[in-house]
């Protein structure tokens, strides 16, 4: 072999060493990971997703959305119909979620952030459950940071903060579809109703055609009933009715309810069965031809607000013109057992004696 090509193989081991060296040490300098995806496969799986589950402090999750044909129902709510729109919303947080800064990856630390173990008792952060076309996935997000939330992946041991803020709601009441009725109060044609305590009525819209006048039957004798404004149903008691829960209907005592029948235009009807258990208030629902609203609610309770169960439900009392007090009474407002004040007796002033002549 010649100097010249020795010098030349030489020269090109000393490269190729030199190269493998070069990449070595640029596979092992860490990474920055600042903007990257915290769940990469994500956005490429959206439309895959078949369930998601959420757990805080126990071994079992406390909510499970999971798709029934078509349909997302909350498992813990005998599946009953989920919120698709907000549960959409946490996926594509999820998918939007950068990495801001690497945190730590000392398991000792994870509670201070909220990424220790779900299953912990008086665990802070909330594990996500996903199963997609790629098999499952986990992620825990802890509690809010500066600039967003601290994460960490399932089966890792690095957290990081990542942007924007995720929340996560751990109730299933919370991820019910809480529309329920939407009645506008231009087709109720009569509302009776019958109340658990108390004398039943009946509202009824004025016999002239588009009249919104309405008229109160069973008026008791010597009362009048209000002017027909206050009489006629509220916009808002029927329309755009939503539920604070959903439970099956025998675990809530109807035993002692109310009723609230409508009549509405097109022969429509809707017969509401309300009862108050503690500070919740419960109605069943049973619609005359409307199938779709039958089978969502049949063998359900609904949990509605306090003031929407009062606006359904309103005593006779509430329709009469308060009872004028009886003659020699005392006016209302008059302040109660108010102390009578003695007359002061005053007192002429004395002439005085007129001056003595100088």
């Amino acid at each position: 072999m010649s100097r010249q090509r020795f010098i030349a193989l030489c020269v090109a081991a000393l490269l190729a060493i030199s190269g493998a060296l070069y990449l070595s040490t640029q596979r092992n300098l860490p990474r920055d990971p600042h903007g990257t995806p915290l769940l990469p496969w994500l956005a490429g799986e959206m439309n895959t997703v078949t369930a998601l589950s959420i757990r805080k402090g126990a071994a079992a999750p406390s909510v499970t959305l999971h798709k029934q044909g078509e349909q997302w129902t909350v498992m813990e709510r005998g599946d009953y119909p989920a919120d698709v729109s907000k549960l959409r919303k946490l996926l594509l947080a999820l998918s939007d979620a950068k990495i801001i800064e690497e945190k730590t990856s000392n398991p000792s630390s994870f509670p201070i952030i909220g990424v220790e173990d779900p299953s912990s008792p008086g665990a802070k952060g909330a594990e996500i459950g996903i199963v997609a076309a790629s098999g499952k996935h986990a992620v825990i997000i802890g509690k809010p940071g500066a600039q967003g939330s601290f994460a960490r992946r399932g089966g890792e041991n690095t957290s990081y903060l990542v942007e924007p803020f995720i929340s996560v709601d751990t109730e299933p009441r919370l991820w019910i579809d809480s529309k329920l009725l939407d009645v506008a109060a231009a087709t109720i044609q009569s509302v009776e109703i019958k109340p658990a305590t108390g004398p039943a009525y009946t509202l009824h819209r004025a016999a002239a055609p588009g009249d919104a006048n309405f008229v109160l039957d069973g008026v008791p004798a010597g009362r009048k009933a209000v002017d027909s404004a206050a009489l006629a149903p509220s916009p808002s008691t029927y329309g755009g009715l939503t539920a604070d829960d959903v439970a099956p209907a025998s675990d809530v005592d109807f035993k002692s309810a109310s009723v609230a029948i409508l009549t509405l235009s097109g022969g429509g009807g809707l017969t509401l069965t309300g009862t108050a258990s503690g500070d919740k208030h419960w109605i069943e629902i049973k619609a005359g031809k409307d199938e779709a609203l039958n089978a969502k609610a049949a063998g359900r309770a609904f949990e509605i607000s306090a003031y929407r169960y009062d606006a359904i439900f309103r005593p006779l009392e509430q329709l009469l013109v308060p009872k004028e007090p009886p003659p020699g009474s005392k006016k209302a407002g008059a302040p109660v057992d108010a102390p009578v004040k003695a007359p002061v007796n005053v007192q002429p002033a004395k002439k005085r004696p007129p001056a003595p002549p100088t």
